[in-house]
């Protein structure tokens, strides 16, 4: 049963070199847009202050922009690795489905489009796992061989 729950977790392998490097391809660059576009805008800069987030949920302030910083700076990092990936995905697609069903509900397609788009690729990312090429495939390797 450890080793069942260790596998759903860890392991991933698409099957061949090309498709787990295009996963490893895809996990990096989508992270990387992630943490540069919605992820440094939560980080101060020189002079200005760093970005609120809307609180539709009516969280605690400190609870939700720690969810918001955690969701846009550190979990990228970790998918990008593959580290963790299924757990590092679920707050990222908390705040983006919370972004898509809740904050933009009534915005234009043009603007939803972009919670949408986050939220699908990183829910693929969560189905099929990291891939061969990532820290979590490793740990697999390292504990069963």
């Amino acid at each position: 049963m450890f080793h069942e729950i260790f596998q759903t977790i860890f392991y991933s392998d698409l099957g061949s070199n090309l498709n787990n490097a295009a996963l490893l391809v895809f996990r990096v660059l989508l992270c990387f847009e992630m943490f540069r576009v919605h992820g440094l805008k939560k980080v101060a800069k020189a002079g200005g202050a760093a970005e609120i987030v809307p609180n539709p949920l009516k969280l605690p302030p400190k609870l939700n922009q720690l969810i918001a910083d955690f969701s846009d700076l550190v979990a990228p990092v970790l998918v990008a690795l593959g580290f963790l990936t299924r757990f590092s995905v679920l707050p990222i697609l908390a705040v983006t489905l919370t972004g898509y069903f809740v904050v933009h509900r009534r915005d234009a397609l043009s603007v939803r489009d972009v919670p949408y788009m986050y939220s699908l690729s990183y829910l693929f990312v969560f189905l099929v796992g990291a891939g061969r090429f990532s820290a979590d495939f490793y740990i697999y390797k390292f504990l069963f061989g």
